[in-house]
């Protein structure tokens, strides 16, 4: 049984199984966030000590990428899902687990490497879903994200200063692992060539036993939805990191009014996300992604001409509503064109944005001002709109080229993701 010929209640089973993982990714994460004030208190660590802790999660996630990419590409995946989920949330407990300062880098670079591998696996295996129910999904499983995002850092919010720091990540470590278990038993099955002809799997596997420069090079759609997914995740993460400093240090907003931004764009964030789908099936995958670039372009342009926080709230709310799609679409569109490889590739360059953009807007602030500095934010929203359709058509031609190689083959992407 592949994707394509599953029955309609097994792949709802699916779906559900594979938005419980995206769920306890998001309370993975949020454990991590709110636990990094008392790792630092009980290792007396630096704000340059815990920004270099912070580089070895990405720079682990940059390693594992590409390599999960092949794996799901060989094995399917469901099964590298299934591994993933519980190496990212076991990996949880490392850093707490280390007595010292270095020990606590390697484990981060190792929770990163899983949480890097779970993220390619989990969205092709999103993508194999979107296969089988004939419909999107990947927005909502987003959504579920930044879920378990907001129940993870509720969780924390009842449990730090009142419990042991250790007993808090273990208890939650043994709850998100016990779920990926059993999520993982119903994901689906989508070995390598599974659905082509039997000669087509036969030159596959007589093309993989002898790498060759294309196979091992980028492709051009590849490329450019990469730099797209770089630029959106680069304007994701000023949002998420600048917007309480833009209140409280440009606005002059103090204490808890300072986060009403920040709080704004996530609600509009996840409800954007929550939503997507729908939008994407009447809309298609590039005009949400154009025309959500646009919508960010503007709301990050009204909070930066803004001189009172209402105004600037709207703007970011605006803002978490652009995004809101952009990534999850764009991981969309790569499974489907370019398959597991694909996602690993724009996964990979995009996540550089979430690497590179907060540090190239802080550099930039220092020199010219936060106000100045979230333009780079803005600037990179305004370049997703006007790429998306350069992005969208190399995309359709690959489609295109695998349907006139492989006519008979059943693995095409689904239409309406591909508009």
């Amino acid at each position: 049984m592949t994707a394509l010929h599953t029955p309609p209640d097994r792949a709802e089973a699916a779906r559900r199984a594979v938005s419980m993982i995206f769920l306890v990714n998001g309370a993975f994460f949020a454990t991590w966030a709110v636990n990094i004030p008392g790792l630092r208190d009980a290792l007396t660590l630096s704000e340059a000590q815990i920004g270099v802790a912070l580089l070895a999660i990405g720079l682990g996630a940059l390693i594992s990428m590409p390599l999960t990419g092949g794996w799901t590409a060989r094995h399917g995946s469901g099964p590298v899902t299934r591994v993933a989920v519980v190496a990212c949330m076991l990996s949880l407990a490392l850093p707490f687990l280390m007595p010292g300062y270095v020990g606590v880098v390697l484990a981060l670079t190792v929770l990163g490497a899983a949480n890097g591998s779970l993220d390619v696996a989990m969205n092709a295996q999103g993508v194999t879903v979107e296969q089988a129910l004939k419909r999107p999904v990947l927005s909502r499983l987003h959504a579920y994200f930044s879920l378990g995002g907001v129940l993870g850092a509720g969780l924390g919010t009842l449990l730090v200063g009142r419990v042991p720091m250790l007993t808090h990540v273990l208890l939650v470590v043994g709850v998100t692992t016990l779920a990926g278990l059993l999520a993982g038993r119903l994901l689906l099955p989508d070995p390598p060539a599974t659905d082509l002809p039997a000669t087509k799997r036969s030159d596959q596997r007589a093309a993989e036993a002898q790498p060759s420069r294309r196979r091992a090079g980028i492709s051009s759609a590849a490329l450019l939805l990469g730099l797209l997914c770089f630029l959106g995740m680069l304007s994701e993460g000023a949002n998420y990191d600048w917007a309480a400093l833009y209140f409280r240090d440009v606005l002059g907003q103090a204490g808890g009014s300072a986060g009403v931004g920040y709080t704004a764009f996530v609600i509009t964030m996840t409800l954007g996300r929550w939503f997507g789908d729908r939008a994407r099936g009447r809309l298609g995958d590039e005009a949400i992604v154009r025309v959500g670039a646009a919508v960010t372009a503007l709301g990050l342009g009204l909070a930066l001409l803004a001189q009172g926080p209402a105004f600037a709230a709207f703007g970011f709310a605006l803002s978490g509503l652009g995004l809101s799609n952009v990534v999850p679409v764009l991981y969309g569109a790569a499974g489907h064109a370019l398959a597991g490889r694909g996602i690993a590739q724009v996964a990979t360059i995009g996540y550089g944005g979430f690497l590179l953009g907060p540090t190239l807007i802080g550099f930039v602030a220092q020199h010219a001002g936060l106000r100045s500095a979230l333009g780079v934010a803005l600037a990179g929203a305004v370049l997703v709109a006007l790429l998306g359709g350069g992005a969208f058509a190399l995309v359709r031609q690959r489609a295109a080229a695998a349907q006139v190689q492989s006519p008979g083959s059943e693995g095409a992407a689904p239409s309406q993701n591909v508009p």
